[in-house]
């Protein structure tokens, strides 16, 4: 890490100054664990999301997309785990705000203070006795060191909860960002900033900022994190990130103060952190790979092949098996839409040359497939047509992956 920053121990939303948080049980799944988290700060915070660009969005992200554009300030999120809310109509969004005013009523602030979000499965209505015992219970284990319960509690198909926090020093006063997510399948995001199973990330700040700058900060680091991901090319109708600013540092940042730098850093690492532990513990994956485009003519054919190959169930299964079959890496070049000579590509696994000017470079298969054993490898590959580039990160493909979404409704 850079040495202006500092890994905060054990840290998540909860490190910044001013904010608390749990998780608890609403009785919402099966298992009898956690399924409901809350993160309140300690005073009106500005704020800044950016949501699924999905069709089909669900009713807490067409809420908050409400919030983002009529309220200048929050204190709170709501977050359930088990019943993502969507695909449910205007019952589903009228529960949504129900969430957000019974929240609001145990904490003591106005509704259009407090965001709200859901995960789980789609299509079905949130059992709302169920969940307003959870807020109400929530209320009661409200903790400065909670942050950790609540990254469990957003849970579905994650192995493990995803936090993170780090500070900084500006005018000799400490800074501190945090933040958790989930997700592990239904990881396709392409989410737009407001007010323009799934991916929901949660970071926080005691840094004093503008929401316009806000939105600003956490666009780019989206574009540049949890837009750059795929586990299985599903974009989910939940995908919601949401950065939260209480000043409570005393530290007050612009697009032109001195801390800027490091705040957008901040909020950079944080967001790729997260974004990579996704990936990492993407639903059945093994392997993480980044594949990496470069040599292309614009930016939209770096990243258009890019994708192609990152989201191809060939060339995802040929990495589970460790097969070095780079004719698929090719094809999937070939018919992403970039437009390239095909004698003019050259691809590497990690540091081992794979293709050179279109054809096979003549290292053994044997040799390829070492790379393929590694947990963590890259595809490079080069279009030798420009100077633009685009890496995204991806899994494999394996036999969990079927498994798990074979039996997620059951």
């Amino acid at each position: 890490m850079n040495s202006q920053f500092d890994f905060v121990e054990d840290g998540g939303v909860t490190s910044p100054a001013g904010f608390s948080a749990c998780g608890v049980c609403a009785g919402l799944k099966r298992s009898g664990g956690m399924d409901m988290a809350l993160i309140v700060s300690d005073c009106d915070c500005s704020f800044a999301g950016t949501f699924t660009s999905n069709l089909f969005p669900a009713a807490p992200v067409c809420y908050d997309r409400e919030i983002c554009a009529t309220s200048k300030n929050i204190r709170a999120v709501t977050v359930n785990s088990s019943v993502a809310n969507a695909c449910t109509g205007l019952e589903g969004y009228e529960n949504s705000k129900k969430t957000a005013a019974i929240t609001a009523g145990v904490l003591g602030f106005e509704p259009s203070k407090v965001l709200v979000a859901s995960t789980g499965r789609i299509g079905v209505q949130l059992p709302m006795d169920k969940l307003e015992n959870g807020i109400r219970e929530a209320a009661k284990n409200l903790s400065r060191t909670g942050g950790s319960a609540a990254a469990h509690a957003i849970m579905t198909t994650d192995t493990r909860p995803k936090e993170l926090a780090v500070s900084f020093i500006v005018d000799g006063k400490k800074v501190t960002v945090g933040g958790c997510c989930k997700g592990a399948g239904m990881i396709g995001p392409k989410m737009v900033v407001a007010p323009h199973a799934t991916m929901l990330c949660f970071m926080t700040t005691d840094a004093s900022a503008e929401n316009a700058y806000l939105a600003e900060v956490i666009g780019k680091a989206v574009e540049a994190s949890f837009n750059k991901i795929t586990v299985d090319n599903d974009m989910s109708t939940n995908d919601t990130v949401v950065l939260m600013a209480n000043g409570k540092s005393g530290v007050t940042i612009s697009s032109n103060s001195p801390g800027a730098a490091l705040f957008e850093r901040a909020v950079q690492m944080i967001a790729e952190h997260l974004a990579r532990s996704i990936v990492f513990d993407g639903e059945g994956v093994t392997k993480f790979v980044s594949v990496e485009v470069s040599g292309a003519a614009n930016e939209k054919d770096a990243e258009l092949c890019a994708r192609a190959i990152a989201n191809s169930p060939l060339c995802k299964t040929a990495w589970f098996g460790c097969d070095p079959n780079w004719g698929r890496i090719l094809a999937a070049a070939g018919y992403s839409g970039a437009v390239f000579s095909p004698e003019n590509v050259t691809l590497f696994f990690d540091e081992m040359p794979v293709v050179h000017g279109g054809l096979g470079a003549g290292t053994p298969e044997s040799e390829l497939a070492e790379i393929l054993k590694r947990r963590e490898f890259s595809v490079k590959i080069d279009l030798g047509e420009g100077t633009a580039c685009c890496t995204i990160w991806t899994g494999d493909f394996t036999y969990d992956y079927v498994k798990i979404n074979a039996d997620y409704h059951t």
